[in-house]
């Protein structure tokens, strides 16, 4: 087998998903991890520059990557080297930051990440092992990763974006255990008949894109489905061969997984508990606003005040009721692409909302955290900023206690659940039917990368991201108004 630094880490979660990108590469999934990657992208590319020039080896055919790398190595005595490239015994590796020094060599792995994984420490042994292997002398095997401490004021302070683990240790430990697995991984690999495997490793340290294959043979809706256990919980039954909801509901479990089991298996009503509903109900008072945020994180952070993985808002949508059975009115604002949005965002908030009204959130605490982070960044508007945060209510709390809950709703409340689950014949409800973003996590990647797009995409994103987030706060509106009617039958 032909490892990879990548393909070797595969292996040590799981070596059935290398023989399923082998052999079965047909049944692999999708999984959102679109801004993972590109934070990576964006990161191994500011970090090459953390100890000054470098000589950058361009991707390309492998042998020319190692080619290159051994003349940048032969030609210096000092140098850092991104992308060096190696291979031993077919094993090849990149190391994102290769330090020369003389005889003497660093190896520095960069993540986008906040802390050290255990998959990075077997990713830095990998590389060690490989270049010990191939005669250098590594004096330092270092992760890289994000600080997340690091606030931004001026120009951007490389040394303290990024902190620097020495893992030299754990990788000499292990190089004995790398040379074991690689040995493992080829033998695995030369089996005919794959081998049922489903455990923990199936979710850490990443989702495998191979899960539904594997569960293929599972009842649906099975344990996997259950909210309110957690993993330790389900592989137990799992192993135990409980895996059916029939089964399950004769397991000691509480008394919220045992509704999601009754809900999905049993024809049952709609729950709907009419005194709390308007006990909640009448915490609300108009004028009655619905509020929606759209941000998106920086890793590498572009504006003062900002730390890495910060929420940023961008964007937001806003339903308003002025009294009782009046019309649904609507205002919406959206940052200019590339520069930073908050202030021009906070001002057109307060301008939309006024002091001492009712605001409606589904999810409060992320409204209230992105207005207490804006009030805290541009004091002069702080206080009205903070009367709106003081007077947010949540629509998500009666679908949280499942005041009102339905088979749909599977045992979640996010609202992309909910809305569904109340209206499932309304098309101008339904997420999928949108253009070009469908959820949160498209509408961040299509705003950080906006700025890099034509004026036509531009165009077109700005249009959808409006529709995007319109639909969250309409959502709001059509929830409210069903539960006004289900208190009035």
């Amino acid at each position: 087998m032909k490892l990879s630094k990548s393909k070797y880490c595969n292996a040590f979660q799981c070596m059935k998903i290398l023989w399923l990108m082998e052999y079965k590469p047909e049944e692999k999934e999708e999984i959102e991890n679109d801004s993972v990657l590109k934070n990576g992208t964006e990161v191994g590319e500011v970090a090459k520059a953390l100890f000054g020039d470098y000589i950058d080896i361009p991707y390309q055919d492998l042998k020319e990557m190692i080619k290159l790398t051994k003349e940048a190595i032969n030609n210096n005595d000092k140098c850092n080297i991104a992308e060096a490239s190696f291979s031993y015994q077919d094993n090849f590796c990149s190391v994102d930051i290769l330090k020369k020094n003389r005889n003497h060599y660093e190896i520095y792995e960069v993540k986008s990440s906040t802390s050290i994984k255990e998959i990075y420490k077997e990713d830095i042994s990998y590389q060690y092992y490989i270049l010990t292997n191939l005669g250098y002398h590594v004096d330092k095997a270092c992760l890289v990763h994000i600080n997340r401490e690091y606030k931004k004021q001026g120009p951007l302070e490389l040394d303290k974006l990024f902190q620097i683990e020495d893992l030299t240790s754990i990788a000499k430990e292990k190089k004995k255990d790398v040379e074991r697995k690689i040995k493992e991984i080829n033998q695995y690999m030369e089996k005919e008949e794959e081998k049922d495997i489903v455990g923990k490793q199936c979710f850490d340290p990443y989702p495998c894109p191979f899960f539904s294959y594997c569960t293929k043979e599972l009842d649906s809706p099975n344990v996997f489905d259950l909210v309110g256990l957690n993993i330790n919980q389900k592989l137990k039954y799992y192993r135990e061969g409980i895996t059916s909801f029939k089964d399950l509901l004769k397991e000691d479990i509480s008394d919220k997984v045992k509704e999601q089991i009754d809900y999905e298996i049993n024809e049952k009503e709609d729950k709907f508990e009419k005194e709390a509903m308007k006990e909640f109900m009448n915490t609300l008072s108009y004028p009655l606003y619905f509020l929606d945020f759209e941000t998106y994180q920086q890793t590498i952070p572009q504006y003062d005040g900002i730390h890495p993985y910060d929420q940023i808002p961008f964007q937001y949508s806003l339903h308003y009721i002025e009294k009782e059975n009046e019309e649904v009115k609507h205002k919406e604002f959206l940052a200019a692409p590339g520069i930073d949005p908050r202030e021009d965002l906070a001002k057109a908030l307060i301008k939309d909302i006024p002091e001492d009204v009712c605001v409606l959130a589904y999810n409060m605490g992320f409204e209230k955290k992105v207005i207490q982070t804006l009030a805290e960044q541009y004091p002069s508007l702080s206080k009205h900023l903070l009367n709106i945060r003081d007077n947010i209510k949540d629509l998500m709390v009666p679908f949280h206690n499942r005041t009102y809950y339905t088979k749909g709703m599977r045992g979640k409340y996010s609202i992309k659940y909910v809305l569904p689950a109340l209206f499932p014949e309304d098309p101008s409800l339904n997420y999928h039917n949108l253009e070009e973003i469908h959820n949160g996590g498209e509408a961040m990647s299509a705003f950080a990368s906006m700025h890099k797009r034509s004026t036509e995409e531009q165009q077109s994103l700005r249009k959808n991201l409006l529709k995007y987030c319109e639909l969250d706060t309409y959502a709001m509106v059509k929830i409210y108004q069903k539960i006004i009617e289900k208190i009035k039958e």
